[in-house]
């Protein structure tokens, strides 16, 4: 299989993330130097499916590595999920001499490259592209760390405000159903307290904050909180509603980062991470490998097969719960 693919597409799809560029790049410039030809998909799976696809060369990726978002656009595709979407994007990919794809993105977008490479004769190979951190097998993905140190700058000027007025802030950054933004950022910026999906106890936490975490000897008090998507008890606006009715004794106020949290330039980290993964990508094609993700695990290089990566839960370090609760005493 591996010496029939002459021709790479590479795609980002789902939610835009830090370091994608940076993987663009090194799939782009690793692919040539080994002979490759490679093709630009633009926004998404839907540029499959409306033929919005581009020839590329190095030319292409000059001056994108420090860059935030994706040159190559990115958008959600409903219609790929269908059978005949599906059938469209496999037609696209022999009328471009599209003989293998990588999709970088997240646990949606490798959904989809794994179905379709299970019907269809077009090798998927993945790149974890998402700021949640949640595809399991991989110590980080791409974008995570760019997002974490966003949070962690706007939590430290969150708190200037805080402290000048005595308050409780509740500030909601993204996850979905993973904590790993929330839990790190509040150990990163000496919040009090982390709401996340992966803290299912039978205690209440937000009496346990009030309890513990918040006192009156203190100036200000900040609360992290994962948004509601993942997050079975409700958002901040939720929490906040909660202290205003339960504790009106308290100033409370609610900060909601949402996208600031996607853009900006990639951190060195996510640069690093994102050429060595795109390198490897186009490495994991040369070995005949087929429906993976590559990630990276104590510092190495690693194939997970797609069923791996989408369909197990990344469990989240219980220590970080414990070492935040014995630091913001």
């Amino acid at each position: 299989m591996a010496t029939e693919i002459k021709t790479i597409g590479v795609l980002t799809s789902g939610g835009d993330a830090p370091g994608m560029n940076a993987a663009i790049r090194a799939v782009v410039r690793t692919a040539i130097m080994r002979g490759y030809s490679v093709k630009g998909i633009r926004h998404g799976y839907n540029g499959l499916l409306t033929g919005d696809i581009i020839d590329m060369n190095l030319r292409s990726v000059s001056e994108i590595i420090h860059r935030g978002g994706t040159i190559l656009y990115t958008a959600r595709c409903l219609e790929f999920k269908t059978l005949e979407g599906q059938q469209r994007a496999a037609q696209a990919c022999r009328d471009n001499g599209i003989d293998a794809l990588v999709v970088i993105g997240g646990d949606g977008s490798l959904t989809g490259a794994r179905i379709f490479a299970e019907e269809y004769p077009v090798t998927c190979i993945g790149l974890p592209g998402t700021i949640d951190n949640d595809l399991y097998g991989t110590d980080f993905t791409i974008g995570y760390d760019t997002a974490l140190n966003t949070i962690v700058e706007c939590v430290d000027k969150i708190r200037d405000t805080a402290t000048s007025h005595d308050r409780i802030f509740f500030v909601e950054v993204m996850g979905r159903d993973a904590g790993f933004l929330a839990q790190n950022s509040a150990i990163a910026s000496g919040a009090e307290a982390a709401i996340i999906p992966e803290d299912r106890t039978d205690a209440d936490q937000l009496e346990t904050f009030i309890g513990r975490g918040f006192r009156k000897t203190k100036n200000s008090s900040i609360v992290i909180v994962t948004e509601s998507p993942g997050n079975k008890n409700g958002g901040a606006m939720h929490y906040a509603d909660r202290v205003k009715r339960e504790y009106p004794g308290y100033d409370v106020r609610v900060s909601i980062l949402g996208h600031l949290q996607r853009g900006g330039a990639p951190s060195a980290n996510d640069r690093i991470l994102a050429s060595r993964l795109g390198e490897a990508a186009i490495q994991a094609l040369m070995e005949d490998q087929h429906n993976i993700m590559v990630g990276i695990h104590n510092n190495e290089i690693v194939y997970v097969p797609f069923d791996q990566a989408i369909k197990n839960d990344k469990p989240i370090d219980k220590n970080l719960i414990r070492v935040l609760n014995e630091l913001s005493i």
